[in-house]
């Protein structure tokens, strides 16, 4: 037993099983992490790149990808504290194109069949994605508004938007919303708006505000939207499922976003705060071990305990939950904060009631469990292949939480 109240040998199962998925060509590499009570266990294995020899690195910076979206909703709560921005006033002021929206009587019906929205978009929706907007996890697409949301680059999937925000909220505010604001549950877009809310109501860019607010106090050095060239050695080969070679069943890879000359390696057009965000596990952990510490860091008071509180806290209703299908299962142990999930009840080794965090749909998995003390970062660069969590995520958990020895 370590002094974080950690098995050492049951660390090392960890180190064995996870060096398993990267032997199996699952992954080409990873870095794990995992903290309790101040002590840290930081695991790099495998390579940057398939059949590669540059080796992973515990300072290895991975494309975060959906971890942005903690990150981006403390940036509002910060903006909120300093009463910038409230809770439940309309967010009309600073977003006009989502002002006066029309809202479709059914999911499945035509675009025009609309009625007026309610009441107005408030920044308590957009933190809790119960805006109106959103994905339609409805595969293959068969609703007119799936084809509108293709047709305008706002449709689900592993590509960021690539529209500069003025843009991207003047095609948000051609569509009809889904339903009526905070009615029900949509994932994903309600971070992107916010992203452009927080650069709006501050005046400066996103990742400026992210940088003098959250990462220069954190000291989150290799956080931001783009890899400087001087560190592209460290950026991963990013993969997706080769559908041509056998797809997963055969583990094949196909490249998905190269280091050098990919998506990362200049400055994005649109600065997603749903998952434009590179870090590394050291920088992510200082996000997390501030939001442990119900919002300081190394003496510095980032965010009050109250503003801890209440984005770890379960926002959305039975009711919402049963209207708002994601993937099977998905309400079954879990609950929405403000830009987080949230364990509602004990039904796995790592589900703590009151555990929050996210994953990264690039391969990135993180987690904060007050009741344990104890942080969990998984970095890998294989994109999903659906939304449930591979095994790669599943075996991570386990075996942290297999690890306490208390």
């Amino acid at each position: 037993m370590s002094g974080g109240g950690l098995s050492s040998v049951r660390l090392g199962r960890m180190h064995d099983v996870m060096a398993g998925h990267v032997e199996r060509g699952t992954v080409p590499g990873l870095v794990t992490l995992v903290n309790r009570r101040g002590e840290v266990h930081v695991d790099a294995i495998g390579t940057l790149a398939a059949g590669g020899d540059a080796l992973m690195r515990r300072d290895t910076i991975f494309r975060i990808a959906s971890l942005t979206k903690p990150i981006v909703a403390a940036a509002a709560m910060i903006l909120v504290e300093e009463c910038v921005l409230r809770l439940d006033d309309p967010v009309d002021h600073w977003l006009p194109e989502l002002a006066d929206r029309r809202v479709l009587k059914r999911l499945d019906g035509p675009l025009d069949d609309t009625v007026p929205a309610n009441r107005p978009t408030t920044l308590r929706d957009l933190l809790t994605f119960r805006l109106g907007i959103g994905a339609v996890m409805v595969f293959p697409a068969r609703y007119p508004i799936q084809t509108a949301m293709e047709e305008a680059g706002l449709a689900p999937g592993p590509d960021l938007p690539v529209h500069p925000p003025d843009e991207l909220m003047r095609r948000y505010g051609t569509l009809p919303l889904l339903h009526q604001p905070g009615e029900r549950w949509h994932y994903n877009s309600g971070s992107d708006i916010l992203g452009v809310l927080i650069a709006r109501a501050s005046g400066q860019t996103l990742e400026t505000f992210l940088r003098e607010r959250l990462f220069t106090p954190l000291g989150m050095k290799d956080t931001a939207f783009t890899v400087p060239g001087a560190k592209l050695d460290r950026l991963p080969t990013c993969y997706r499922t080769d559908v041509e070679t056998g797809g997963p069943a055969t583990g094949g890879l196909a490249v998905f976003d190269e280091a050098r000359g990919g998506r990362f390696a200049v400055p994005p057009i649109f600065e997603s705060g749903a998952g434009g965000l590179v870090s590394t596990v050291d920088d992510y952990l200082a996000f997390c071990l501030m939001m442990l510490d119900k919002g300081t860091y190394a003496g510095i008071r980032i965010l009050s305990r109250p503003s801890v509180e209440l984005m770890t806290t379960d926002h959305i209703t039975p009711a919402q939950k049963a209207a708002s299908p994601f993937i099977p299962g998905f309400w079954h142990n879990l609950g929405w904060g403000f830009g987080l999930s949230i364990n509602t009840k004990r039904d796995d080794l790592s589900a703590t009631p009151g555990r929050y965090g996210w994953v990264g749909g690039y391969g990135t998995s993180a987690y904060t469990d007050p009741a344990e003390e104890l942080v969990g970062i998984l970095m890998t660069q294989r994109i999903m292949d659906s939304p449930s969590a591979p095994g790669a995520y599943l075996d991570f958990w386990t075996t942290a939480y297999a690890a306490i020895d208390d």
